[in-house]
């Protein structure tokens, strides 16, 4: 896919107010670690995760979203009105209906003839939101388009470390240390056409690809409502995500290349979604970028689903790395598996 006249105008992100550092966790799990004669430190040591943010308790993540989006709003020369769609992509909502974007949309003033609707795909939310919103630019329906999410970890989190205490063993371990990874934040994207382009940065296009097969990988249920029920689990295999994921984000980048018909020495820089470490490490060595061209939160910011890549490039372009001329290529994939590549010239 690519596209002709489509700008991201903007983007907005609110980070959580408490943060909560590896050690913290490991503190409260120090039954699990005497039981499997664990020393103090891994958790950072086998996911490079120092610290995640929380919302306080009780705390809406339409509240987040509300907050991101009124920020990429006024760092745009857009009007509310002129928003002709409002995409929710989050994992976690408000309720399981109506819409968390009904919401978040009467929060920011929008419109009565805005499209307003929730999308859900896992990590990949927010990218499938500014595709959405990049195919509606593209066909003329719509002038500008605003794709926000809100993501919560302190519940989840807060369940699995009961869990891990009530079963003290390896396996359990094993497929619940992902989740402890998870960190919460708010984000937004504002996109536009070239009438409402200002200083954005126009989306080139990108590529999708799919491995369904894998889609018992990783599961959080059964419901989705926040607050969840007593029966909300979160598991992962999380060596099964690696193997299968690279092999994925290998074809999924060769495709991408080719669709934009990108030389060896492109992208300039990429943003990719933020899961730690290894997963770093290896997806980069695998599609053959070098370290020094890719920019990473995770550190201090865990993995915060949907809109961790977002907030990573918002960042990444406050701090100057993302400068005007790049290619630059934004790499996300989420549970499923689904991977999706979006090439922007900066």
């Amino acid at each position: 896919m690519q596209y002709s006249k489509v700008y991201i105008s903007s983007f907005g992100y609110e980070l959580a107010p408490n943060v909560v550092t590896s050690d913290d966790l490991e503190k409260r799990i120090e039954p699990l670690y005497e039981a499997l004669h664990f020393q103090k430190g891994q958790l950072e040591a086998i996911t490079g995760i120092h610290e995640r943010r929380f919302w306080d308790p009780g705390y809406k993540v339409s509240e987040g979203a509300i907050k991101a989006g009124k920020k990429a709003i006024e760092a745009s020369d857009i009007s509310p009105e002129s928003i002709g769609m409002l995409v929710y992509a989050g994992v976690c909502r408000d309720n399981l209906e109506p819409a968390t974007a009904c919401v978040v949309s009467h929060g920011l003033g929008l419109g009565h003839n805005t499209h307003v609707y929730d999308v859900s795909n896992a990590c990949l939310g927010i990218l499938n939101g500014i595709i959405l919103t990049a195919n509606a630019i593209e066909m003329g329906h719509i002038r500008a388009g605003l794709v926000v999410s809100c993501e919560s970890a302190r519940q989840i989190v807060d369940i699995t470390i009961d869990r891990l205490l009530e079963k003290k063993n390896m396996d359990n371990f094993k497929q619940t240390i992902a989740t402890l990874t998870g960190g919460s934040g708010a984000a937004a994207v504002l996109l536009t056409d070239e009438s409402g382009a200002n200083q954005g940065h126009r989306l080139v296009g990108g590529t999708i690809r799919s491995a369904p097969e894998h889609h018992k990988l990783c599961r959080w249920g059964p419901d989705t409502g926040i607050p969840a029920s007593g029966l909300h689990v979160m598991e992962t295999d999380s060596v099964g995500v690696l193997k299968n994921g690279i092999a994925l984000g290998i074809e999924t980048f060769n495709a991408f290349k080719n669709e934009l018909s990108l030389t060896d020495d492109k992208p300039d820089k990429i943003i990719c979604h933020q899961v730690g470490a290894t997963h770093q490490k290896n997806i980069l060595s695998s599609i053959g970028i070098p370290e020094e061209k890719d920019f990473t939160t995770f550190r201090y910011l865990g993995n915060i689903g949907t809109v961790s890549l977002p907030i990573t490039a918002a960042i990444a372009s406050e701090r100057k790395f993302l400068v005007p001329g790049d290619l630059v290529g934004f790499f996300g994939i989420g549970s499923g598996l689904n991977c999706l590549m979006l090439g922007i010239e900066w």
